[in-house]
Order: structure tokens, then C-alpha cells, then sequence
């Protein structure tokens, strides 16, 4: 199953679905990438998967004030 992201949020739409990785590196790499996009569509914090398990999260998505 590799690695994915889940989506802390209500957000549903197909488009938003997190692709799967084959490491954590590179997971991290994408959400560090595109977190301000999945901000903007409503995810307000991720977490990290590994073969649908919880690594770690919920991470905020936010900027700190």
C-alpha cells in the first residue's frame, strides 16, 4: 500500500485524493510542496500513513501566528 496521506478535514472531491508514495521521504516531500493548495481547498491538517497506518499527525496545515 506505500505510503499516503489522509486528510483531517470534510473534504471528499476525487481530485484531492492523496497519491501513495513509495517512501516517507518523498510523501514529505509532496505534502511540503502542496500544502498550501490543500489548504486553500479546506484541508486544515494531514497525517502520515504507512500501509494505513497512523505514522504520525495530525500535522496542522496552518501557518503559526
Amino acid at each position: 500500500m506505500g505510503w499516503t496521506w489522509r486528510y483531517d478535514s470534510d473534504v471528499t472531491a476525487p481530485d484531492l485524493a492523496s497519491p501513495e508514495f513509495p517512501s516517507q521521504a518523498d510523501a514529505e516531500s509532496w505534502v511540503g510542496e502542496t500544502w498550501r493548495e490543500l489548504l486553500d481547498a479546506g484541508v486544515g491538517s494531514v497525517t502520515l500513513l504507512e500501509d494505513g497506518e497512523s505514522v504520525y499527525g495530525p500535522m496542522d496545515l496552518r501557518p503559526a501566528p
